[in-house]
């Protein structure tokens, strides 16, 4: 076969695979095709699809055929990553400023040191799960925010099925995962801090900060469809300019999006380019993150990692919206409610052990824990939501 027909081969078992399962399984309760399409990525990588048939795993996925999904999955997740930067609401943050900063810290700030603790546990009993270039501190780091991440895109998709993203508690989940996505992403170009490069890096800072500020002058003068453009080769540059610099693109397309207003585009037509996103390209990512997952060091290692990383992270969010509750004065069962949407980690984890992989903070091994944490973390949030959401329905409506 050519390389195209290859490809397509491979673009077939990509789609095909996991709207099956997640149809004819009907697993949506537990793992919604998000889900679904992780795992799937897992199964079709070298750890199990690699090691039943390697000579047809080589076939399908040689260098070629995975240099091309790369390219798609690398644009997929700059587009995905970009609509969270546009949809954070630090306005409304803002007016809330006290409780949302109180939530929005103890949210991020337990779970960090639980999973910061559990990075040095896995550091004192193994060698397999450090990068070859990251100091211990950023491994630590890396692992402790990790375990610290909401995925702020895939909880709108949770909260638009349960019927709670317009009403007042929504909201507040917004407000308070916005605050926590820019806390991630500055400890992530912290973390990825490269002194040879420190001069590129204050260079871009600055041109970015004089670009966003005359990008924010112009796109509001512009026609809708000529914002969306703009935008998109905003995305672009920001990106370019950012892995020149040795942050990473992912860095750069998170920053586009966060100096631009959603308020600037529609919104119903933004929802349906990000379901769009989902839908046509997102699967490639997951692909190319199966591909990634290594089960080198032992599968029992490799489990037993990332159950303890599963258990510090929901433990970590728990407790701190929990004495958040505490100290704002919340009703019984508030907390609860609040942390297990907060917990939700999906694509952004992904996204940041993909990053903490590209830049060898982690081994692959530590990124296949990283990817089963986020999986279990991900199916946990509805079966644990639902039935306390009817439990006490009256707190849909509490703006705080």
């Amino acid at each position: 076969m050519s390389t195209t027909e290859v490809f397509l081969l491979a673009m077939l078992l990509i789609f095909v695979v996991p709207i099956a399962i997640w149809r004819l399984g009907r697993t949506e309760y537990y793992a919604p095709l998000v889900v679904v399409q992780i795992l799937c990525g897992i199964l079709l990588g070298p750890g199990v699809l690699g090691a039943a048939f390697p000579d047809y795993y080589a076939f399908v996925f040689d260098k070629p055929v995975i240099a091309a999904l790369n390219g798609i999955a690398w644009w997929a997740v700059m587009l995905f990553v970009w609509v969270a930067g546009v949809e954070l609401d630090l306005g409304a943050a803002w007016q809330r400023r006290r409780e949302t900063g109180v939530t929005a810290g103890l949210a991020l700030g337990m779970p960090l040191l639980f999973g910061a603790a559990a990075a040095l546990v896995l550091l004192k009993f193994g060698s397999g799960w450090i990068g070859d270039k990251a100091a211990p501190w950023q491994f630590v780091i890396g692992i402790g925010m990790a375990c610290a991440v909401t995925a702020l895109p895939i909880l709108v998709l949770f909260m638009e099925k349960l019927d709670i993203l317009r009403q007042p508690l929504g909201q507040r989940i917004l407000r308070y995962a916005s605050l926590d996505d820019i806390a991630i992403w500055g400890v992530l170009a912290a973390i990825l801090v490269d002194w040879e490069r420190m001069g590129r890096q204050v260079a871009f800072l600055l041109l970015f900060a004089v670009a966003g500020f005359a990008l924010r002058r112009l796109l509001p003068r512009l026609a809708e469809n000529d914002r969306w453009f703009i935008a998109l080769v905003w995305l672009i540059g920001c990106g370019f300019a950012a892995d020149w610099a040795g942050l990473h693109f992912m860095v750069g397309a998170f920053l586009s999006g966060a100096v631009i207003e959603a308020r600037w585009f529609d919104q119903a037509r933004m929802d349906r380019f990000r379901e769009t996103v989902l839908l046509a390209l997102m699967p490639v990512f997951f692909l190319s993150t199966g591909l990634r997952t290594n089960w080198d060091v032992g599968g029992v290692a490799v489990f037993g990692a990332a159950a303890l990383l599963l258990v510090v992270s929901v433990a970590g969010k728990l407790a701190g919206v929990h004495i958040a509750g505490r100290i704002l004065g919340w009703q019984k069962g508030e907390a609860a409610l609040v942390g297990w949407l907060l917990q939700t980690k999906a694509l952004i984890m992904i996204i940041f052990a993909n990053i903490l992989l590209d830049k060898h903070v982690i081994t692959a091994e530590a990124f296949t824990a990283l990817l089963l944490m986020a999986v279990g973390s991900t199916m946990l949030t509805t079966p644990m939501v639902a039935p306390l959401l009817r439990r006490h329905a009256g707190l849909r409506d509490k703006a705080g």
